[in-house]
């Protein structure tokens, strides 16, 4: 199994795979996938749609072995939440 090395820092790899994102890849993606998993490979802005990051990432690396993925759910600001999704008001 190869080793993978990470080329950016985590804020460079983010701040350009959102770049990436909404500059092109969301427009792409968006219409019927909600909730599913894009990875964008932020060095040749290829991408992959997956119900998971880890099938999305894999058929990048498949594509290209040295890809630099970042990945998000489509429709939502990030990949995985915490918590509640609604918060109720005390009665």
């Amino acid at each position: 199994m190869a080793v993978r090395q990470r080329r950016y820092s985590k804020e460079e790899l983010a701040r350009r795979g959102q770049e990436l994102y909404e500059s092109g890849t969301r427009q792409q993606v968006d219409a019927g996938n909600e909730g599913k998993m894009v990875a964008i490979d932020i060095e040749i802005s290829g991408f992959d749609v997956d119900e998971t990051v880890i099938a999305a990432t894999d058929r990048l690396f498949e594509r290209n072995p040295d890809a630099q993925p970042w990945g998000i759910r489509i429709g939502h600001r990030a990949v995985y939440h915490f918590g509640s999704r609604s918060l109720k008001k005390n009665q």
